[in-house]
């Protein structure tokens, strides 16, 4: 069935109902967003502010899983091993710019009715659709590496499970997501608000005992000209690639995606704009909370990094490295921590953070994923599948590091693992701006979100500065990132080949920047076209009358 798409209405209610279909294990999806937990969640009317924010509430915690997953934990832990507070600034900079573009997400799912690879693909050509579909889908698989490499190795220091077998094992918390689709989504929500006290818990509680320096914890939340400098190098790390790091595992874009369509579970008027403005109230409201959260333990561990170990004693910044550093009492600086680590509690509640952050993405992965799938290309796989499919293909190079530093140091081979998972984040610098420019091109626009809820003069300026910010941040980091991929100890042959890909890559993303964006002015044209022509024939109509 193809259909070719002139304005938001005849794209969003298009749907395939033919029986026939409904069987197989991949359909045509051109419907809402998510459409079996769509407008599924009831809201009270006239109730109290407290009241209202609790119906609300859910969907920030969905969002915010993917500001602490895995990929979080190294990056936030050794900044603060090789520079002290100082990089503070940037998990809170990160944080402010992560809360305004989920609200934006968040206000175009409310207002349109679609998600953004829905709004996205309504607006550009066929082929675009599916390049950026391909880009956010390897962006969406290196985040669910992250996820396995956590989840394996809590499993293994939790168990002493064989990290092969413990690799194999997260393939079935497919078994989990069929269970979680039968229990209802206000189920889930509840289900990852509880994982989430569990990790925020166990840091507030190892840091607490740390007792830091609580001056030169809030020294570090001011922004200095070191913050993003180029020396000092500690430990194969600068401050500006420490910066990068934690800015890349904060910001990502498959939330944007995500958040935009699980806004919608809540049932609203959209004809009344009062009620369609509720909504938009609260849903940022429940977004604020949850990402404070979210900042709140990124922060905790950067403050594990500087107050619980000893400078420069942690030289495997592994996951395997971090929980053998908090059970081993030389490498811890203060009397109460070691004291505790003797019982091995701190080393175990790290793992059981670990775990529940692996199964926390789990569920939001997935739900991303089909997001994506349906706006972009519009093809609905069930959610077993769709996460069986995205497991299988992140377990392949988790697989192949483990077999090819099978006869290495237990070292070389923790440390492979941890390059894997950082060198799979290099795929997110590629896709965010493909999210963060259409975000803000589409809530800037009248057309789009009408004067009442397109962005106001404040929002417009800091978004932009956020999203031209982080992409040329994202863009400046790449030749490092590149370079990972060679070792620790790159010839210079080698660093030189991998900046001449990174500027060749660099390239070729400005070049579909332009693309998009001007398949974006055109679409956003045509559907302007569309809509005066509306209201002249309504006008025509009631004038007859």
């Amino acid at each position: 069935m193809k259909t070719k798409v002139e304005n938001r209405e005849v794209w969003l209610f298009v749907s395939d109902n033919n029986p026939n279909q409904r069987h197989k294990l991949i359909e045509y999806a051109n419907g809402p967003s998510l459409e079996e937990i769509n407008s599924t969640v009831k809201v009270p009317k006239g109730k109290g502010f407290w009241r209202t924010l609790l119906a609300y509430s859910g969907p920030g915690a969905l969002v915010a899983v993917g500001y602490m997953d895995p990929g979080n934990w190294s990056t936030s832990i050794t900044g603060g091993q090789n520079f002290q507070y100082l990089l503070m600034s940037v998990i809170l900079m990160s944080s402010l710019i992560a809360m305004l573009l989920q609200y934006m997400a968040a206000k175009l799912g409310i207002v349109t009715q679609m998600d953004l690879a829905q709004a996205i693909r309504a607006r550009t050509s066929r082929t675009l659709g599916i390049v950026l579909w391909i880009m956010t889908e390897l962006a969406i698989m290196a985040t669910d590496i992250a996820e396995v490499i956590g989840a394996a190795i809590a499993l293994n220091l939790l168990f002493h499970i064989p990290i092969v077998v413990a690799v194999f094992i997260t393939v079935f918390d497919v078994l989990l997501l069929l269970l979680l689709t039968r229990i209802g989504f206000r189920k889930i929500e509840a289900i990852v608000v509880c994982l989430i006290l569990v990790i925020l818990f166990v840091f507030i509680y190892e840091v607490a005992l740390s007792n830091p320096v609580w001056s030169d914890v809030l020294a570090g939340f001011v922004p200095s000209t070191k913050t993003f400098a180029t020396a000092p190098v500690v430990g194969g790390q600068t401050p500006l690639s420490g910066a990068l790091g934690i800015i890349g595992a904060t910001v990502m874009p498959h939330n944007l995606y995500l958040h935009s369509a699980i806004s919608q579970t809540r049932k609203i008027d959209h004809s009344d704009p009062d009620d369609v403005a509720a909504a938009v109230r609260f849903t940022a409201w429940d977004s604020n909370i949850q990402l404070t959260a979210a900042f709140f333990v990124n922060a905790l561990l950067l403050i594990m990094g500087v107050a619980v170990f000893k400078t420069g004693a942690v030289k495997d910044p592994s996951f395997y490295g971090l929980f053998q550093a908090l059970s081993d009492t030389s490498k811890l600086s203060n009397p109460i921590l070691i004291s505790v680590a003797k019982s091995g509690v701190l080393s175990v509640l790290f793992a059981v953070a670990l775990l529940a952050s692996g199964q926390n993405s789990t569920i939001t992965g997935t739900l991303t994923g089909q997001v994506i799938m349906e706006g972009f290309v519009h093809m609905r796989m069930p959610l077993w599948a769709r996460r069986l499919v995205t497991r299988l293909i992140s377990v392949v190079p988790v697989l192949l590091v483990v077999a090819l530093t099978a006869r290495e140091t237990e070292i070389q081979q923790h440390v492979a693992l941890n390059n894997l998972m950082n060198n799979s984040q290099v795929f997110l610098a590629f896709a965010l701006p493909f999210s963060m420019l259409p975000l803000l091109m589409m809530t800037d626009s009248r057309v789009e979100m009408s004067d009442r809820f397109k962005n106001n003069g404040w929002q417009k300026v800091l978004g932009w500065i956020s999203v031209i910010g982080l992409t040329i941040l994202n863009m400046i980091g790449l030749p490092d990132s590149i370079t990972d991929f060679f070792g620790d100890h790159p010839a210079s042959g080698q660093v030189e080949a991998a900046h001449i890909i990174a500027y060749v890559l660099i390239a070729i993303v400005m070049a579909m920047l332009v693309w998009t964006i001007l398949d974006l002015r055109r679409g956003n044209k045509r559907y302007a076209k569309s809509q005066e022509a509306k209201r002249a024939r309504e006008a025509a109509a009631s004038e007859a009358k």
